[in-house]
This record gives C-alpha cells, structure tokens and sequence, in this order.
C-alpha cells in the first residue's frame, strides 16, 4: 500500500535531482577544473583558465538559476505533501468505525489522494492545501463551484474530483463487476469552509474534521460484504499498478 502524499515526494525528489543537482555537481566541477587551471598558471605551466572560466561561471549561474526557479515549486509540493499527510493521519482513525483506508491511489496520468471504503459508501477524497493571506481566509461552495478568499482556482476542483470518482467508479466496475456509488469529497486542512448553496450529494467540501459528522449522517450503503468486496479488488489494482 502507498502512503499519503507518496506521489508529492516522488515528484519533489524528481524535481530536485532534475533541476538542480545535475547543473550544481557540473558547475562545481568546472569551478574545480578552472582552480587546477589557475593553479598551473601560478606555477608558470601552461594554463588555460579565460577558457575554463568562461565555462565555469556560466554554469554556475545556470546552476543558480535553476535551483531557485524550482525552489518555489518544491515548497509549494512540500505544502500539498504534509496537507496530504495530515489527512491521510486523520483518515486512518475511520478505520475504527469500519473503513478501509488507501492513499496515494494512481490512476491514469493523475493520483487520488484518498480513498475511503465504508459504511456510508465509495468516497475518493482530494486534499488542496493552501496558504492563508488573511486571518478571515475561507473558502466558500455555492453547491457548484469553488472560491478560495473570493477566488477562482485556476483548475476546477470539483470537475477534478468527479472525474477521479468517475474512475474510481469505472475500475471497480471492471473489477468486481459490481456499480458501486463513488461520491467526491475536497478537503481544505485548517481552513473554514463555507458552504452557501444546496446540499450537492455528489460532491462535499469540507474541513477534514468534519468528515466523519457527515458520514454519520450519511445513508448507510454498504454491507460488511460489499465493503470487504471492494476493498480487495482496490487493494489488489494498487498493488499491480
């Protein structure tokens, strides 16, 4: 079984040994090169340090640059991996009120974060994990779509979450050749969330610490068959995936 956020550290691990370790270790080893050279140049032997140098000092600062270009982007992964963590801690406790829990589950050029199997039914659960600007930051759902301290993201998270449900969907009908009801949650880790539309049973959005208020007073769907049924054919497709 993966863990939760595993593919945020694949990525973070990819990013840095992609955009910065290979151009620091070659810029630091011209800069090695370039030393040597001007070494032999103070011992009057026949030195070439203008060449080294003029390849040296470029790569160090393209050495530089890369490695602060893809700063921002490790640290905004870093954020989305420990909000992944923290949930997928949070998660594991349901396991006492009889889910299976599974992580990091890799679909088809994506990941769900989450992915709870259990009385009140299927639910794929996507963590968003965002920096506050403001102490009154919240986010708000019209039953439709999402804003994040009065803004659009700019990917519709709730056409992602139903279509990672729809998948999750689909495989365990291939699977198990049973339609199971798979429902979309998105949780924002310490923010308040505000919901000011309809009840969309198809998709919540929520604070994680209310999710087990609304899987209490959810319909119960599933029988301790059906619940160890799909969870096996779950844990087998992420095992072979």
């Amino acid at each position: 079984m993966r863990n939760p956020g595993q593919s945020l550290d694949e990525q973070i691990r990819d990013l840095i040994s992609d955009y910065a370790f290979g151009p620091l270790v070659f810029a630091l080893f011209m800069i090695l090169i370039t030393a040597l050279e001007w070494l032999k140049y103070s011992y009057s032997l026949p030195p070439k340090p203008w060449l080294y140098s003029s390849i040296a000092i470029p790569s160090l600062c393209y050495a530089v640059w890369r490695f602060f270009g893809v700063k921002s982007e490790v640290r905004n992964r870093g954020l989305g991996r420990d909000g992944e963590k923290a949930v997928g801690q949070f998660l594991e406790k349901l396991r006492e009120r009889g889910y299976q829990v599974f992580h990091d589950v890799i679909g088809q050029g994506f990941n769900v974060d989450h992915v709870l199997i259990g009385p009140a039914g299927v639910f794929t659960v996507e963590t968003k994990t965002y920096r506050k600007s403001r102490g009154d930051s919240r986010v708000v759902f019209d039953g439709e779509t999402i804003r994040i301290d009065g803004v659009k993201p700019d990917r519709d998270l709730a056409i992602q979450a139903k279509t990672q449900a729809s998948w999750l969907r689909q495989t365990l009908a291939d699977s198990t050749g049973r339609q199971f009801a798979v429902k979309s949650v998105i949780v924002f880790p310490g923010w308040y969330v505000e919901n000011t539309g309809p009840k969309n049973k198809a998709l919540w959005v929520l604070e994680p610490k209310m999710l087990p208020t609304f899987l209490d007073h959810d319909n119960l769907l599933l029988s301790t068959e059906d619940i160890h049924l799909a969870s096996y054919h779950l844990s087998r497709f992420v095992r072979t995936s």
